[in-house]
């Protein structure tokens, strides 16, 4: 019997994934904005190519975890493979829409004999 669930599931892992990836990209393009404002925080402390990379690589892990929320959500809108679905659920976890990745999970793991 095919419910909603699965459905639902595939479409809130979509909205957060898409939101990590916006997110995860604005971080690595404006990163080097963001570094030049901190000596202004925190004068004398460090220099500002220090955080560039760090701030940059806060960014990435966000783009990788929103491609793979946003294949998960695809897979559970096809209703394909569970473990993918459940994977983009757990994915779409991370911030900054937590609520949507717990309800994803929960609709995936309530949904499993629907893939």
């Amino acid at each position: 019997m095919r419910t909603w669930k699965p459905a639902a599931a595939g479409v809130l892992e979509l909205i957060a994934g898409s939101f990590q990836i916006v997110g995860g990209a604005a971080l690595i393009l404006f990163s080097g904005a963001v570094a030049a404002g901190l000596p202004f925080c925190w004068p004398n402390r460090m220099g500002p190519e220090l955080p560039v990379p760090l701030i940059a690589g806060v960014g990435l892990p966000m783009v990788l975890l929103g491609i793979v929320a946003i294949v998960g959500g695809i897979v559970a809108l096809k209703r394909r493979a569970w473990g993918l679905a459940l994977a983009g659920g757990i994915c779409a976890l991370f911030p900054p829409y937590t609520l949507l990745g717990i309800v994803a999970i929960v609709f995936v793991a309530l949904s499993k004999d629907e893939f």
